[in-house]
């Protein structure tokens, strides 16, 4: 196959990819079988609205336990700096503590 050739069928791909995208697409997810766990903590409202809107408050549940609040902290950071989380920074440390209080070391005894 020649160089034009090659060209030719990338651009056809290219077009059909982008033809695609056009097109509406919608999904229907299962419902989600784990909540957070309620609080009065201000982190938790912040928490309802800004982490369970991109993924399962499961991940939250499988977290370690004796997590600590600087590994929330982390977590977080991590959310909004790799994934681009929507998060404002000055909600981030209600958010931490929430999680740190409720899913980490720092839950009652």
């Amino acid at each position: 196959m020649n160089i034009k050739s090659l060209l030719a069928a990338a651009s056809a791909v290219l077009a059909l990819g982008v033809a695609g995208q056009a097109l509406s697409k919608s999904i229907q997810l299962p419902p989600d079988g784990v909540q957070l766990k309620a609080s009065s903590l201000p982190g938790y409202a912040k928490a309802q609205t800004n982490c369970v809107a991109c993924h399962s408050a499961e991940y939250m549940v499988y977290q370690p336990p004796n997590a600590s609040r600087p590994y929330w902290d982390a977590m977080v950071k991590r959310m909004k700096m790799v994934f681009k989380a929507p998060l404002d920074d000055a909600d981030m440390p209600a958010i931490v503590d929430y999680l740190a209080k409720t899913y980490g070391n720092e839950q009652p005894k």
